[in-house]
């Protein structure tokens, strides 16, 4: 199976080719091309924007020009990316909200294309708490997916919703996309409403294990709808996006996240499409100089789990 990463802290707007090249010596097919990098999310929370996105699209194609053909030069397919999130900020005011849905997000869309990319990751609206329900939430989630919907279909697109956490009175609980039936019901409906398929699932393994979801049972319950993953690690309690197999329950080494469940349920649901690896802040945890080594063990252990994967 192919095998991928987040692109963050890997590649180099200024010398793209170096990063894809790396990518490649180290065991990678594919990667997660980190768009949300260039509009952060730690800024929109602060209700901060810049100018990147205000590029027109001839500008925009023109920067990421380097990149499209330096991954092509180094045989690395993008196969996702991360629209910048969050896409809807509470509390942040008409004019950015409408700035992320009508610039940030169409424009986002355009560059996926222009990249070759089939699939494009977003996040839910955050908005439960503030609006007294879930169904009231994915009611203004769905708003900003039809509205894009048109777009992902003329350029053949894949729009995927993730399982996110959020965070309440200093407590980790479910946020947005974590009900595997809804999910799927909702993508259904949305597909067969547009004629094609607009919208996918993205699971990330981090983000459900910090909420306690039975992995096994939300793959299968996904199923053919599960376009993409996010897989990393973390202890049970941060979102601290590290290496899997890192962490334990006990001394004993049981480990934190159920990577048994993971490993049946892709295989129960015949998951023949890319391993990715969502592990960018680990290259920031070890040393400079280990950054091939540390590459190449997470591509390894996507190895481990293709090879899982195709035991009969």
């Amino acid at each position: 199976m192919d095998i991928g990463v987040q692109t963050k802290n890997i590649i180099k707007d200024e010398c793209p080719l170096e990063g894809f090249e790396l990518l490649q010596q180290t065991g990678f097919t594919c990667c997660d091309f980190s768009l949300n990098s260039y509009l952060l999310n730690s800024s929109l929370y602060r209700f901060e924007i810049n100018n990147f996105f205000d590029q027109s699209e001839v500008e925009l194609e023109t920067f990421f020009t380097p990149h499209k053909r330096a991954a092509k030069t180094a045989n690395i397919k993008i196969n996702q990316m991360h629209m910048p999130y969050p896409n809807y900020v509470p509390n942040g005011g008409d004019e950015l909200n409408d700035y992320l849905k009508n610039i940030v997000a169409p424009k986002s869309m355009k560059i996926c294309a222009f990249m070759d990319c089939q699939y494009i990751v977003i996040h839910g609206f955050k908005l439960a708490h503030y609006l007294g329900s879930e169904e009231v939430e994915w009611k203004k989630t769905l708003e900003f997916i039809e509205f894009l919907a048109p777009l992902a279909k003329e350029l053949g697109i894949t729009i995927c919703i993730e399982n996110i956490y959020t965070n309440i009175g200093n407590h980790i609980v479910e946020g947005p996309c974590c009900d595997a039936r809804k999910a799927a019901a909702r993508i259904d409906t949305v597909n067969e409403k547009y004629g094609a398929e607009v919208l996918g699932f993205c699971f990330d393994t981090g983000h459900a294990n910090l909420v306690g979801i039975d992995f096994e049972d939300f793959i299968m319950v996904l199923g053919n709808r599960l376009k993409v993953l996010h897989i990393h690690d973390n202890d049970g309690v941060r979102d601290l996006h590290q290496i899997p197999f890192t962490f334990t329950r006990s001394r004993e080494n049981k480990t934190s996240t159920d990577w048994e469940g993971f490993i049946t349920g892709l295989k129960k649901i015949h998951f023949n499409r890319v391993l990715s690896f969502e592990t960018a802040p680990v290259l920031t945890a070890f040393p400079d100089a280990m950054k091939v080594d540390t590459l190449s063990f997470i591509a390894n252990i996507g190895k481990y789990f293709s090879g899982v994967l195709g035991k009969k």
